[in-house]
């Protein structure tokens, strides 16, 4: 005997259009990955420049007084002080880079002779611990090195000169919608806030929901301020090391700045930029003066630990309110999921989730309200 079954229009749109609509929002997030990401690094620059834009806001109140103008102002001295500065560190590391490699490549003869003795100085390692020619295999390894990387060089030049485009065409836009942000950013959020009812005393779920938005994105200014306040310490030490190296040994005062920047700029990538950054000045320290590069690895070293037990925490505070274990895993979850952008973003989203969480219940009783 056949039954008929009958259903009402929400159970058909529970059950159907509801799980459609959760596959096809999944589907156009794959999709607009990218250009989400985009959006997103935007979003979170814009918000990082924030208490700089604060600051230029402050000084144009004070010398011309109080002027709406002024914020927009404001956001494009703001935006331009922090592209001409990170473009000017660019423009005075690459060179140095390039002309340490060069000068390395030129007087390698000289120092391999006076730091190793020579290949014959080498032999005689090899023979201590067992190798009979290991001037031959050192030869044939780095031959086969040069050959594949030429191959893989010719292989992939046409997708690597693609492939610096489309970074160049992502940084560019990156570089256009966080302007745009600064600027329009705080109209459109009163115009959201306003159609959600924010504005209106009794709308308690808006009202909570405003403040718990507020505060992540000041959990973001307040972190990258402070990162960057300890990111310009790092540089300025790494610097002065460098500058104290060249009154005694045989590297010029002129890299000082450079390897400060160098530095500097690596410190802003959490957990692991220190290392990266201190690794990479002793490198290149290392093509003018070995045993220079020596003495700053060691100093480096134990001012680095003077700077992560008493500076940065002085600094930074407890103002993420986040344990190392949550830290170390934000960070390790980051950079698997989007590498360094992610390794970079993973701490401050890591904060906002605390406060999410932290302020839940809030949202929820005003909803209840």
């Amino acid at each position: 005997m056949a039954k008929k079954i009958e259903t009402d229009l929400n159970t058909f749109i529970k059950f159907w259009l509801v799980p459609l609509g959760i596959i096809l929002m999944i589907f156009f997030i794959y999709k607009a990955s990218v250009g989400l990401l985009v959006v997103g690094a935007s979003i979170f620059l814009a918000l990082a420049l924030k208490p700089l834009v604060r600051k230029v806001n402050s000084f144009f109140i004070r010398c011309f007084g109080s002027d709406k103008k002024h914020q927009n102002l404001s956001a494009v001295m703001a935006y331009l002080i922090v592209v001409l500065v990170i473009g000017g560190i660019v423009a005075i590391v690459g060179p140095v880079v390039v002309n340490e490699t060069a000068r390395f490549v030129q007087n390698f003869p000289e120092t391999f002779e006076k730091t190793f003795g020579g290949w014959d100085g080498v032999n005689d390692f090899g023979r201590n611990i067992g190798i009979d020619n290991l001037h031959e295999g050192i030869t044939n390894t780095m031959s086969d090195i040069s050959n594949n990387l030429m191959g893989f060089l010719r292989n992939n030049l046409v997708s690597s000169v693609s492939g610096v485009a489309d970074i160049v065409m992502k940084i560019v836009l990156i570089l256009v919608l966080t302007l745009l942000f600064l600027l329009d950013g705080p109209e459109i959020l009163s115009r959201i806030w306003r159609a959600a009812g924010a504005d209106k005393p009794e709308n308690k779920t808006a009202n909570v929901a405003r403040s718990i938005i507020i505060e992540m994105a000041n959990v973001v200014s307040i972190y990258v301020s402070r990162q960057v306040l300890v990111a310009m310490i790092d540089g300025l030490a790494s610097g002065l090391i460098v500058f104290l190296l060249s009154l005694f040994l045989n590297i010029s005062p002129s890299l000082a700045i450079p390897m400060g920047m160098i530095t500097m700029l690596f410190y802003l990538i959490p957990m692991f930029g220190q290392f990266i950054g201190g690794t990479l000045v002793t490198v290149l320290l290392f093509f003018s003066s070995p045993f220079a590069a020596g003495i700053f690895a060691v100093v480096y070293i134990v001012y680095s630990q003077i700077e992560n037990n008493l500076i940065a925490p002085k600094v930074q505070g407890d103002a993420l309110k986040l344990q190392p274990v949550v830290i170390l895993c934000a960070v390790t979850i980051g950079m698997y999921t989007l590498g360094l952008i992610g390794a970079i973003v993973a701490i401050p989203i890591a904060g906002c989730i605390r406060v999410l969480i932290e302020e839940y219940p809030k949202l929820r009783a005003a909803a209840r309200d």
